[in-house]
Protein backbone atom coordinates (compact mmCIF):
# COMPACT_ATOMS: atom_id res chain seq x y z
CA UNK A 1 0.00 0.00 0.00
CA UNK A 2 1.36 3.15 -1.04
CA UNK A 3 2.11 5.95 1.55
CA UNK A 4 -0.40 8.52 0.06
CA UNK A 5 -3.53 5.81 0.26
CA UNK A 6 -2.02 5.04 4.37
CA UNK A 7 -2.16 8.86 4.93
CA UNK A 8 -5.57 9.10 3.16
CA UNK A 9 -7.25 6.41 4.99
CA UNK A 10 -5.96 7.63 8.37
CA UNK A 11 -6.98 11.32 7.81
CA UNK A 12 -10.88 9.08 6.93
CA UNK A 13 -10.65 8.15 9.97
CA UNK A 14 -10.04 10.98 11.94
CA UNK A 15 -12.64 12.72 10.46
CA UNK A 16 -15.23 9.63 11.03
CA UNK A 17 -14.44 9.30 14.72
CA UNK A 18 -14.67 13.06 15.12
CA UNK A 19 -11.27 13.01 16.23
CA UNK A 20 -9.46 16.81 15.63
CA UNK A 21 -5.83 17.31 16.27
CA UNK A 22 -4.94 19.73 19.07
CA UNK A 23 -2.09 21.91 17.84
CA UNK A 24 -0.16 24.29 19.89
CA UNK A 25 1.32 28.04 19.55
CA UNK A 26 3.74 29.96 21.33
CA UNK A 27 4.70 33.52 20.92
CA UNK A 28 7.10 35.83 22.95
CA UNK A 29 5.87 39.21 23.22
CA UNK A 30 8.26 40.06 25.57
CA UNK A 31 11.98 39.44 24.09
CA UNK A 32 13.28 43.02 25.30
CA UNK A 33 12.70 42.63 28.12
CA UNK A 34 14.55 41.01 31.01
CA UNK A 35 11.59 38.46 31.88
CA UNK A 36 10.88 37.24 28.30
CA UNK A 37 14.95 36.57 27.37
CA UNK A 38 15.16 34.34 30.29
CA UNK A 39 11.99 32.65 29.54
CA UNK A 40 13.91 32.12 26.14
CA UNK A 41 16.88 31.05 27.69
CA UNK A 42 15.89 28.86 30.73
CA UNK A 43 12.46 27.33 29.10
CA UNK A 44 12.10 28.28 25.47
CA UNK A 45 9.51 27.98 23.03
CA UNK A 46 9.95 24.50 21.72
CA UNK A 47 10.24 23.10 25.51
CA UNK A 48 6.77 24.85 25.88
CA UNK A 49 4.90 23.94 22.96
CA UNK A 50 5.78 20.54 23.95
CA UNK A 51 4.57 20.63 27.73
CA UNK A 52 1.05 22.21 26.42
CA UNK A 53 0.47 18.70 24.12
CA UNK A 54 1.77 16.72 26.97
CA UNK A 55 -0.02 18.34 29.79
CA UNK A 56 -3.41 17.85 27.24
CA UNK A 57 -2.62 14.07 27.62
CA UNK A 58 -2.40 13.88 31.14
CA UNK A 59 -5.24 15.92 31.89
CA UNK A 60 -7.26 13.76 29.41
CA UNK A 61 -6.16 10.62 31.31
CA UNK A 62 -6.80 12.51 34.86
CA UNK A 63 -10.64 13.43 33.51
CA UNK A 64 -10.93 9.37 32.05
CA UNK A 65 -11.80 11.24 28.56
CA UNK A 66 -10.63 8.66 26.64
CA UNK A 67 -13.39 8.89 24.26
CA UNK A 68 -13.41 12.64 22.47
CA UNK A 69 -17.01 13.08 22.77
CA UNK A 70 -16.55 13.99 26.74
CA UNK A 71 -13.97 16.26 25.79
CA UNK A 72 -14.47 20.03 24.42
CA UNK A 73 -14.30 19.22 20.82
CA UNK A 74 -14.46 22.90 19.57
CA UNK A 75 -10.77 23.71 20.68
CA UNK A 76 -8.51 22.48 17.51
CA UNK A 77 -6.00 25.15 18.79
CA UNK A 78 -4.38 26.40 21.98
CA UNK A 79 -2.00 29.43 22.41
CA UNK A 80 -0.18 30.84 24.33
CA UNK A 81 1.64 34.34 24.79
CA UNK A 82 4.35 35.19 26.66
CA UNK A 83 3.82 39.00 27.76
CA UNK A 84 4.83 42.23 30.30
CA UNK A 85 1.40 41.86 32.37
CA UNK A 86 0.91 41.87 36.63
CA UNK A 87 -0.10 38.43 38.11
CA UNK A 88 1.54 34.78 37.26
CA UNK A 89 -1.00 33.56 34.06
CA UNK A 90 -4.58 33.40 33.06
CA UNK A 91 -6.42 31.70 30.50
CA UNK A 92 -9.36 33.05 28.12
CA UNK A 93 -10.72 29.82 26.53
CA UNK A 94 -7.79 28.50 24.25
CA UNK A 95 -5.38 31.25 24.74
CA UNK A 96 -2.88 30.97 27.96
CA UNK A 97 -1.06 34.07 28.83
CA UNK A 98 2.24 34.33 31.18
CA UNK A 99 3.26 37.12 32.97
CA UNK A 100 6.92 37.67 31.79
CA UNK A 101 7.47 39.84 35.02
CA UNK A 102 6.36 36.38 37.01
CA UNK A 103 9.25 34.53 35.00
CA UNK A 104 11.75 37.40 35.68
CA UNK A 105 11.23 37.40 39.60
CA UNK A 106 10.75 33.67 40.17
CA UNK A 107 13.79 32.60 42.44
CA UNK A 108 13.64 29.19 41.70
CA UNK A 109 14.06 26.96 38.85
CA UNK A 110 12.01 28.96 36.57
CA UNK A 111 11.23 26.20 33.72
CA UNK A 112 10.15 23.77 36.40
CA UNK A 113 7.51 26.40 37.75
CA UNK A 114 6.27 27.65 34.35
CA UNK A 115 5.67 24.04 33.60
CA UNK A 116 3.51 23.71 36.46
CA UNK A 117 1.82 26.31 35.48
CA UNK A 118 1.40 25.80 32.29
CA UNK A 119 -0.52 21.98 33.37
CA UNK A 120 -2.69 24.36 35.45
CA UNK A 121 -3.46 26.88 32.72
CA UNK A 122 -4.30 24.10 30.12
CA UNK A 123 -6.72 22.44 32.72
CA UNK A 124 -8.76 25.53 32.37
CA UNK A 125 -8.93 25.07 28.53
CA UNK A 126 -10.09 21.34 28.99
CA UNK A 127 -11.77 21.24 32.15
CA UNK A 128 -16.10 21.81 32.66
CA UNK A 129 -16.95 24.53 34.80
CA UNK A 130 -20.74 23.63 35.30
CA UNK A 131 -21.67 26.28 32.57
CA UNK A 132 -20.47 28.52 35.08
CA UNK A 133 -22.28 27.91 37.95
CA UNK A 134 -19.50 25.92 39.81
CA UNK A 135 -17.39 27.51 42.54
CA UNK A 136 -14.40 29.50 41.51
CA UNK A 137 -12.17 28.27 43.96
CA UNK A 138 -13.34 24.45 42.97
CA UNK A 139 -12.40 25.38 39.17
CA UNK A 140 -8.84 26.78 40.59
CA UNK A 141 -9.09 23.74 42.94
CA UNK A 142 -9.05 21.30 40.03
CA UNK A 143 -6.38 22.60 38.03
CA UNK A 144 -4.20 22.77 41.18
CA UNK A 145 -5.32 18.92 41.95
CA UNK A 146 -3.61 18.53 38.39
CA UNK A 147 -0.68 20.04 38.64
CA UNK A 148 -0.71 18.29 42.00
CA UNK A 149 -0.73 14.67 40.27
CA UNK A 150 1.71 15.80 37.46
CA UNK A 151 3.96 16.18 40.46
CA UNK A 152 4.54 20.19 39.65
CA UNK A 153 3.46 20.83 43.14
CA UNK A 154 5.67 23.61 44.54
CA UNK A 155 7.30 23.81 47.96
CA UNK A 156 5.40 26.44 49.17
CA UNK A 157 1.71 25.13 48.83
CA UNK A 158 -0.04 24.46 52.20
CA UNK A 159 0.23 20.78 53.57
CA UNK A 160 -2.83 18.41 53.23
CA UNK A 161 -5.56 19.35 56.60
CA UNK A 162 -4.56 23.08 56.18
CA UNK A 163 -7.04 25.92 55.01
CA UNK A 164 -10.04 27.62 55.87
CA UNK A 165 -13.06 25.79 53.68
CA UNK A 166 -13.32 23.78 51.11
CA UNK A 167 -13.54 25.90 48.07
CA UNK A 168 -10.87 28.27 49.07
CA UNK A 169 -9.55 27.44 45.99
CA UNK A 170 -6.19 26.24 44.58
CA UNK A 171 -3.75 24.68 46.52
CA UNK A 172 -6.35 24.26 49.58
CA UNK A 173 -8.74 23.08 47.57
CA UNK A 174 -6.24 20.60 45.59
CA UNK A 175 -5.18 19.40 48.96
CA UNK A 176 -8.79 18.64 49.81
CA UNK A 177 -9.96 16.81 46.03
CA UNK A 178 -6.82 14.20 46.92
CA UNK A 179 -8.37 13.26 49.88
CA UNK A 180 -11.93 13.07 48.03
CA UNK A 181 -10.09 11.12 45.16
CA UNK A 182 -8.64 8.60 47.97
CA UNK A 183 -11.70 7.96 49.11
CA UNK A 184 -12.71 6.86 45.49
CA UNK A 185 -10.63 6.75 42.79
CA UNK A 186 -11.73 8.56 40.23
CA UNK A 187 -13.59 11.02 42.09
CA UNK A 188 -12.16 14.09 40.10
CA UNK A 189 -13.00 12.64 36.75
CA UNK A 190 -16.70 11.98 37.66
CA UNK A 191 -16.94 15.67 39.58
CA UNK A 192 -15.81 17.10 36.24
CA UNK A 193 -18.00 14.95 34.12
CA UNK A 194 -20.75 15.74 36.35
CA UNK A 195 -20.18 19.50 36.08
CA UNK A 196 -20.38 19.29 31.92
CA UNK A 197 -23.72 20.59 32.37
CA UNK A 198 -24.32 22.48 35.56
CA UNK A 199 -23.25 22.18 39.21
CA UNK A 200 -24.36 21.62 42.64
CA UNK A 201 -22.77 20.85 46.19
CA UNK A 202 -24.92 17.73 45.97
CA UNK A 203 -22.47 15.86 43.63
CA UNK A 204 -20.29 15.48 46.29
CA UNK A 205 -22.97 13.43 48.25
CA UNK A 206 -23.74 11.64 44.80
CA UNK A 207 -20.52 10.32 44.38
CA UNK A 208 -18.99 10.03 47.79
CA UNK A 209 -22.14 9.31 50.37
CA UNK A 210 -21.40 12.51 52.07
CA UNK A 211 -22.53 16.36 51.91
CA UNK A 212 -19.16 18.40 50.95
CA UNK A 213 -18.94 20.05 54.63
CA UNK A 214 -18.84 16.74 56.37
CA UNK A 215 -15.81 15.75 54.02
CA UNK A 216 -14.40 18.85 54.71
CA UNK A 217 -14.82 17.77 58.69
CA UNK A 218 -13.53 14.46 58.00
CA UNK A 219 -10.47 16.15 56.05
CA UNK A 220 -9.62 18.57 58.72
CA UNK A 221 -10.00 15.91 61.50
CA UNK A 222 -7.85 13.27 59.81
CA UNK A 223 -5.08 15.88 59.30
CA UNK A 224 -5.31 18.27 62.17
CA UNK A 225 -4.73 15.41 64.03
Amino acid sequence: MSPFVILTSFLLLLLATGVTAVTYSVTNTATNTAGGTRFNNEVGSDYARQTLSSATDFIWNTFQQTNPADRKSTIQQVSLTVETMDGVAYTSNDQIHLSANYVQGYSGNVKTEVTGVLYHEMTHVWQWTGNGQAPGGLIEGIADYVRLKAGYAPSHWVRAGQGNRWDQGYDVTARFLDYCNSLRNGFVAELNKKMRGGYSDAFFNDLLGKSVNQLWTDYKAKFNN
